[in-house]
């Protein structure tokens, strides 16, 4: 359901399994029908696994900066029936492999916390993965308690790498999928 005001949000993207790329490529295409407008993406980066499975391939990020009127339980809904789509299969190892993950980082100003979704996103400024790329798209961003995102990352002790792979996935001008 619409929420009737228009917020702007942040998207992080994962995918380390099959044609990452591709995977990644593809979900952006599937945001539009869902009511989520693509302004920009940051590039592609290569990172190695983090959390309870180490012992996978490593995954392409990108966070994209959205636009939408849905309310955010609705986007985050939206989010699972994409990720559905593009292949991932439900009730799969957390934080395993996967062809494609789409996390709802951040909405507009909001600070939520229920049983399902917690906003900011709970790891938002521990994982290098996504503050690298968010960075890219908004140098100065701050979170709605007005916490620096390039604070958070100047002091994460995080050794995890994040290497550029590849061109963002829409282009800044068009937001159209790059290909």
């Amino acid at each position: 359901m619409a929420g009737g005001r228009v917020n702007t949000g942040y998207l992080g993207l994962g995918s380390n399994v099959g044609d990452r790329r591709a995977h990644l490529e593809a979900a952006v295409a599937e945001l539009p029908s869902e009511g989520i407008e693509v302004l920009a993406s940051s590039s592609v980066y290569e990172t190695e696994p983090v959390g309870l499975v180490l012992d996978q391939p490593d995954f392409l990020n990108v966070c994209l900066r959205v636009r939408t009127a849905l309310r955010a339980e609705d986007v985050l809904d939206a989010c699972k029936r994409v990720e559905q789509r593009v292949g991932r299969a439900a009730g799969a190892p957390r934080h395993g492999p996967r062809i494609i993950d789409v996390d709802l980082l951040l909405h507009g100003s909001e600070q939520i916390r229920t049983e399902r979704l917690t906003l900011p996103h709970p790891e938002v400024l521990t994982r290098r993965f996504v503050l690298v790329p968010l960075l890219e798209l908004d140098p100065d961003l701050t979170l709605p308690d007005g916490r620096r995102v390039a604070d958070a990352l100047a002091a994460l002790e995080s050794s995890a790498q994040v290497r550029r792979h590849g061109p963002p996935l829409v282009r800044a001008d068009a937001a159209a999928p790059r290909r």
